[in-house]
């Protein structure tokens, strides 16, 4: 489907009121993207507004001799963050940044090395320091607790820093990127069309949604137009990674306070969606269907068989709310704001669960579906539990209108027509939120950029909020709740 889409080019002190023209119009910062290009660093900030689908590009050079660039932070808080990270992976410096310090870069990696630049070469010898400055919080009975960053469960590593009084939490700090895999650094110099792979595995629960989104940068930047009925398959993928994730967590959430009935059946029936996904692709996670040109799918679901299931998922979480143990523990347990959800930039279930109206397949449709939205407004546990639930029927109603409306092959690919004149992008509506690539393609069909933006970028750092004035046994409920991506964050 179309959509507005303009390039700005505007000197370097000319972001900031760009900037703030486009937050004031109700656009968000959707991601910042930096790349070397011989003497300067060229960096793209990409805004996005939806219904209808609009995204504006705004870019500024930026001189390797003395790369500072203005910071945005105090017009939107995602911008600090991605300032951050541009400041540990290229260098570049956000000047007037209110809290300038590292956020990729762990304390024992090399002061003066910059990996994604061009002459950073190898890892040097680690400096064999480790120091991570948390904030104290001081004060009668008040202590710390340091949890991870390896769990007793089977998660990746990040390290959670309690300050709290008694039980109650005063303040928690999430240090993360200890699975930073230099992932966008591996795209580059890969043909346009041999990357998915690559994009299936930036978190492994989310294998459709960035493959798709990777598939649509490069179709946009290769000037590709596919037919709505390719569109439509490919969106029947992101609704089945959507159920059986929706599914597992609706059984982890009651696991967490005791509940294990509930998370057996739930583990019952994800593991009949699973067998399911393996049957429409070949893969239990979806993977190989997707690539930037087509879609390739062995079968269609059965939408009698995805209903029967429904079912079933609806008398689990009906099970689950009629427990009064279990609806107390998820009622009113750590609470996000309207307003600190809107102000962090929160995408997906985390957001609607807090009264933000966001979906991708409504506000950059790659074709017109008919999405239900969910919501609530609540912003504690139940409502991120709750929004789950109905997002799980609402998603199989739509999996069933496009399996039972499929005309056509299941079977798609062409060639591009022409090469790219400048970056594309790709955005989709994962199980978690909104995931948004952008690439950079040159003359020679390789990949020179790829940008990733999970939307766990966007919701980490709510979790910490969320937790303020909650009580610490509370936490593994409301990281659940969250159940943000470490891969999909750390990249």
């Amino acid at each position: 489907m179309s959509c507005d889409r303009t390039r700005h080019r505007v000197p370097q002190d000319g972001v900031g009121e760009k900037a703030k023209e486009l937050l004031e119009n109700g656009f968000r910062l959707g991601l910042v993207s930096a790349r070397e290009r011989d003497d300067a660093f060229c960096v793209v900030y990409l805004f996005l507004a939806g219904r209808p689908d609009r995204r504006v590009e705004v870019e500024c050079r930026v001189g390797k001799d003395n790369p500072e660039l203005r910071s945005l932070a105090n017009l939107c808080f995602p911008a600090g963050r991605f300032e951050r990270e541009m400041a540990d992976l290229y260098g570049i410096r956000p000047v007037g940044h209110p809290k300038a310090r590292r956020l990729v870069r762990h304390a024992h990696w090399p002061e003066d090395w910059y990996p994604m630049r061009g002459d950073a070469g190898r890892a040097p010898e680690f400096n064999g320091k480790e120091h991570f400055p948390f904030v104290t919080v001081e004060g009668p009975g008040v202590y710390e607790i340091p949890v991870g960053p390896v769990h007793a469960g089977l998660i990746e590593p990040g390290h959670f820093r309690f300050s709290v009084a008694g039980e109650t939490v005063l303040r928690l700090k999430a240090r993360l990127w200890f699975v930073h895999r230099g992932l966008e650094k591996l795209f580059e110099g890969r043909p346009s069309g041999a990357a998915v792979e690559l994009a299936e595995r930036v978190s492994g629960d989310t294998s459709v949604a960035h493959a798709l989104a990777h598939s649509l940068a490069v179709e946009d930047a290769l000037g590709v137009q596919l037919p709505d009925e390719v569109h439509r398959l490919r969106a029947l993928l992101v609704e089945l990674e959507r159920l059986y994730n929706h599914v597992a967590d609706l059984g982890a959430l009651a696991n967490d306070v005791g509940f294990g009935l509930a998370n057996t059946h739930a583990q019952r029936i994800r593991e009949q969606l699973l067998r399911m996904n393996a049957a429409v692709t070949g893969h239990r996670l979806l993977r190989g269907a997707i690539h930037p040109g087509g879609v390739a799918l062995r079968g269609l679901p059965d939408a009698g068989r995805l209903r029967s299931i429904a079912d079933d998922v609806a008398e689990v979480a009906d099970l689950t709310l009629r427990n009064t143990g279990v609806y107390d523990r998820l009622a009113g347990t750590a609470i996000l704001p309207p307003e600190d959800a809107h102000a962090l930039g929160c995408l997906g279930y985390v957001a609607r669960a807090s009264g933000v109206r966001t979906d991708a397949r409504l506000d950059h449709p790659a074709a017109g579906l008919p999405v239900t939205e969910v919501g609530a407004t609540a912003g504690d546990v139940l409502a991120r539990y709750t929004v789950r639930r109905d997002e799980y029927a609402a998603s199989t109603e739509l999996a069933c209108h496009l399996i039972e409306t499929h005309s056509g092959p299941r079977q798609y690919e062409t060639e591009a027509s022409r090469r790219a004149v400048r970056g594309g992008v790709g955005i989709v509506e994962g199980w978690r939120g909104t995931v948004v690539h952008r690439v950079e393609i040159d003359d020679a069909d390789r990949i020179v950029r790829a940008k990733i933006v999970d939307p766990s970028w966007f919701n980490w750092p709510a979790l910490p909020v969320a937790m303020a004035d909650t009580i610490v046994p509370d936490f593994p409920l409301a990281n659940k709740s969250f159940n943000q991506s470490y891969a999909g964050n750390d990249l």
